[in-house]
């Protein structure tokens, strides 16, 4: 079943073209996105565009629904997003603030509902303790792992990260793939991530889409979407691929391309 796919999209700031002629083939349910480029690239307004916050051409179907033909109301019960920048640190506890996500784009459901699945996230993310403390008295790593709860305690169809471990430690990056993956594989939902981190996305993605110069360079497995051609093409570096003890994939950065010196 085709689930979810993008055809011809195109994205422009005015007459600044951020991205054009992306194609995605049909994505599967319960897989994950990594979307992988140089800073500037245009992940985020990727993101933020199939998410209804801004306007691009093209088609994005999810279940063979056009998501620009939904009503914003509808999209949003669809669409999960998180923005990279962090939940504002406010008296809010945790708790409330998940709780007023959920009630925002689930009305229908009782309060003994919302309660239900904000006490199954809590625990699925591992952040019990988290639930009445204020936001303002939170680490950013922790206000991050609230928004994260925002996103979920929804269960859409589709979600959309934004750098959604960028103020997380190594042990939580980990914890947090672990969690989404197999939430993706329960609820059969889709999510699609920006990320920095070439190896957390090599290591934990199912599929990669890699830009570079407005453009999506490749997309595929981890393997098939990143080699040392590729790399150099989207950062200008020289790498290579290679396969850990645990059989994960990684790269190994050797430095920048000639090309990319004399860019600097």
């Amino acid at each position: 079943m085709t689930n979810f796919s993008i055809e011809n999209y195109n994205f422009s700031y005015g007459s600044n073209q951020i991205l054009s002629e992306v194609n995605f083939n049909e994505i599967p349910k319960g897989k994950l996105v990594g979307l992988l480029g140089a800073n500037g690239v245009g992940k985020s307004s990727f993101l933020r565009s199939i998410a209804g916050l801004e306007t691009y051409t093209g088609s994005v179907k999810l279940d063979g629904k056009e998501l620009q033909d939904q009503s914003m109301y509808k999209r949003m019960q669809l669409v999960g997003y998180m923005p990279q920048t962090l939940p504002q640190a406010t008296s809010l506890t945790a708790y409330e603030s998940v709780f007023s996500a959920c009630r925002a784009v689930r009305p229908d459901l009782t309060r003994q509902a919302v309660e239900n699945r904000i006490e199954d996230v809590f625990a699925t993310l591992g952040i019990r303790q988290l639930a009445f403390k204020t936001l303002a008295r939170m680490s950013g790593g922790q206000r991050q792992m609230v928004g994260l709860a925002q996103v979920i305690v929804k269960k859409p169809d589709l979600l959309l990260l934004d750098e959604p471990t960028s103020a997380l430690d190594l042990r939580w990056q980990i914890s947090v793939f672990n969690v989404v993956k197999q939430m993706l594989l329960n609820s059969q939902s889709i999510c699609i991530t920006a990320l920095h981190d070439i190896n957390l996305a090599m290591r934990h993605c199912d599929y990669i889409a890699l830009f570079a110069k407005g453009k999506l360079l490749s997309f595929g497995t981890p393997t098939d979407a990143i080699n040392s051609t590729n790399l150099d093409l989207a950062y200008g570096v020289a790498a290579s691929v290679e396969t850990s003890q645990a059989g994960y994939p990684f790269a190994v950065i050797n430095g920048v391309t000639n090309e990319q010196r004399n860019q600097t």
